[in-house]
């Protein structure tokens, strides 16, 4: 087999776990939202801002999860125990310092932060809020720890059991909804706070499953029989260091989206609507190119712990694939774009603005997939922070591109991301050249076996 076609067998294979994980949130959580929304407007919106603060939360455990991974796959691809047992250590200690001022801080200022992120008021939907977060801020312990654990199996080579947990965290999720939100089987009626208590329960049952699936790990047993090769502080900022660049990013793109419905709403309320649930469809697709993006980093992180830099040839590959499924999505959403907002239950004008935007969003797309699966290589191979300014420079210019062609409608938006992808890409291109991975354990094991050899 040809060494391309090697490596993009091995990122599809890795890949296609982690598209499933990241599918299976987004359809629970529309459902859960289908079942809430039948309690009515302060409910959802309730909701819709706990499921804001969450993804808010999730920026910092990317830190830790993300971070694990790497390190993890570069101990893997080093044939390291002792380093694989340190960056699990690692991974660990920084989601147990995080933890406590998430958890119970948050739940401590649940009222305040309903009112924030409300704006304020005294109604019924504040009060379902505040309901909702004391269970659920609490509850992103769970969440944090099964984020971490999944980390910890993807670095290892493992993306199937994070997808078979995610599938029965989010049927479980389904299935306990509408018994604990409207007291079926004999259940109390818990309303708002029964949807959190489904989530957190959820939530609990995988990760009590991911701990059994990581004991029954052949590497990760092998390693946790090793000696760690340095202290557990030292690997806490090591994996600090490794992921808070990727967190950032992300947070970045959080803050950049939520700019740009500023912008679009300059254009009418119309837009704003289409706006929202043609990204919603886009999901579909944007998925797809994270999944790919984690796999490159895991793949990159494993060549270079094995002492092999593969990078141009990974980074090929998970550019074409990228690039291939953001034209797949552009091909499907130009042909389906009617449909797609009529399936939403889009008004007539919404659903006009929104097809333009669906059928003029392919440039966009391709670009989109090729630079965020080329991000992935960079992050195994420790150049997160380059992507994070890249990320901040792309955002920096799309939003005054967006406000300036904004009078263009939907599509002028659109062509103000196209343009900032494309810059996005030829920044990482031209960035790809210079970067000098970090040298790999099994290169630094080997130097420092030959200085005490050539010691006195």
């Amino acid at each position: 087999m040809s060494l391309p076609r090697e490596h993009r067998r091995r990122l599809v294979g890795l890949a296609c776990p982690v598209y499933g994980e990241l599918l299976a949130g987004v359809v629970a959580g529309i459902v859960n939202m289908v079942w809430v929304a039948r309690l009515g407007g302060p409910a959802v919106a309730a909701v819709a801002v706990a499921t804001n603060v969450e993804n808010l939360a999730l920026g910092l455990i990317l830190m830790a999860g993300s971070g694990t991974t790497v390190l993890v796959a570069r101990a893997r691809g080093a044939r390291d125990p002792a380093a694989l047992r340190t960056a699990v250590r690692g991974g660990w200690a920084l989601c147990a310092l995080l933890v406590p001022p998430v958890a119970v801080g948050g739940w401590a200022l649940r009222e305040p932060l309903a009112r924030l992120v409300l704006g304020g008021g005294d109604g019924q939907a504040l009060r379902l809020a505040v309901g909702y977060f004391a269970v659920s801020l609490p509850g992103l312990a769970v969440f944090f720890a099964q984020n971490l654990l999944d980390g910890v199996l993807k670095g290892a080579g493992d993306t199937r059991t994070p997808m078979r947990l995610a599938f029965l965290a989010n049927a479980l999720i389904l299935v306990l909804d509408p018994l604990f939100v409207f007291g079926l089987c004999g259940l109390p009626r818990l309303g708002v706070t029964g949807a959190a208590w489904a989530t957190v329960a959820g939530r609990s049952a995988a990760l009590a499953a991911g701990l059994v699936a990581l004991r029954r790990n052949p590497l990760l047993r092998q390693a946790a029989t090793a000696r760690p090769a340095g202290r557990t502080l030292a690997a806490l900022r090591a994996t600090a260091a490794t992921g808070l660049p990727m967190a950032a990013d992300f947070t970045a793109r959080m803050a950049g989206s939520l700019l740009l419905v500023a912008v679009v709403a300059r254009i009418g309320v119309a837009s704003v609507a289409a706006y929202a649930i043609a990204t919603k469809a886009m999901y579909v697709a944007t998925m797809s190119f994270y999944a790919v993006r984690q796999a490159a980093a895991i793949h990159t992180a494993h060549t270079l712990g094995a002492s092999r830099d593969q990078r141009a040839a990974i980074a090929r590959q998970a550019a074409l694939l990228g690039a291939a499924l953001g034209a797949l999505a552009a091909l499907v959403l130009l042909a389906a774009a009617p449909w797609v907002m009529r399936a939403f239950g889009a008004r007539p004008d919404v659903a006009e603005a929104g097809t333009a935007f669906l059928r003029c969003v392919g440039p966009y797309l391709a670009l989109l997939g090729c630079f965020i699966a080329l991000g992935g290589v960079f992050e195994g191979a420790g150049g997160s922070p380059l992507m994070l300014r890249v990320t901040l420079t792309g955002t920096a210019v799309q939003l005054p591109l967006a406000y300036g062609l904004s009078g263009l409608g939907l599509p002028g938006v659109c062509a103000a991301m196209a343009l900032a992808a494309a810059l996005q890409c030829l920044a990482v291109l031209a960035l790809s050249r210079s970067f000098a991975p970090p040298r790999a354990p099994a290169r630094r094991a080997a130097e420092r076996a030959g200085e005490r050899a050539g010691a006195p």
